[in-house]
């Protein structure tokens, strides 16, 4: 893949991520339970509750090197399934004071806790919550077949899809209407004598579709990005259309 669809795809898994689990630097292999979320510029944001590692951590220093890992997943039928696995490394600090009602907010949408109410009226006092976020160093991501690595650089520069919502609209109609369609689809575009057993649309973006076909996931690049919505329908209609 092109390295700009690798990092708009990247950073738009990870807008639908959540942390699952942390670790400082020096302890790499003492993972804990994270809860929090990311920020718009692709930031994880972390509610850090008193008396665990990274909390004590910043109590006495101003930042602290850690990895922090979110999970992004997929419902198909009745079953949640993991879709994208995402490894930040970089360096957790306490929100700044003019963003951290935004960061609780979006955290809040992901993990409602009452902590983040304490977090907001006792900034920075050791006994209460405290609301972190990780400036980023580089990111490991694996996504079906596809994985790497983004420094900083890539991974910041890069914009989540545009046209995220519309694709996700698209993919579960597709999933809830038309999988005969998508089925007959993949019988012709791999050359196989019947329809796969389990066929579904698992991701969908400006770059291409990802369809699930029995246990493999396989990428169908666009000729051209999809600049509109309008154009992201024109494309899928294609791959639905042999």
């Amino acid at each position: 893949m092109r390295q700009n669809a690798v990092g708009s795809r990247v950073r738009t898994l990870a807008a639908d991520a959540v942390p699952t689990r942390l670790a400082l630097a020096d302890a790499p292999s003492a993972l804990v339970g994270a809860r929090g979320a990311v920020d718009r510029a692709g930031r994880p944001l972390l509610l850090l509750k008193p008396g665990e590692p990274l909390r004590s951590a910043l109590n006495a220093a101003c930042d602290a090197a850690v990895t922090v890992n979110l999970a992004v997943t997929r419902r198909i039928g009745d079953e949640e399934r993991p879709r994208a696995l995402l490894r930040i490394q970089g360096w957790a600090a306490p929100v700044p004071a003019p963003e951290r009602r935004e960061a609780a907010v979006l955290i809040a949408e992901r993990h409602p806790d009452e902590d983040l109410f304490l977090a907001l009226e006792y900034p920075g006092e050791p006994a209460f919550p405290l609301l972190a976020r990780v400036d980023v160093a580089t990111v490991m991501y694996v996504a079906g077949r596809d994985h790497g690595t983004l420094d900083a650089e890539d991974y910041l520069a890069a914009e989540p899809d545009p046209i995220a919502g519309a694709a996700e609209r698209m993919l579960a109609h597709v999933n809830e209407s038309h999988r005969e369609s998508l089925a007959h689809a993949m019988t012709h575009a791999l050359r196989r004598p019947a329809p796969p057993a389990e066929v579904w649309l698992w991701e969908l973006d400006r770059f291409g579709a990802t369809v699930q076909v029995g246990p493999d996931q396989i990428r169908f690049p666009w000729p051209e990005p999809a600049t509109c919505p309008r154009a992201l329908e024109h494309a899928l209609q294609t791959l639905l259309t042999p």
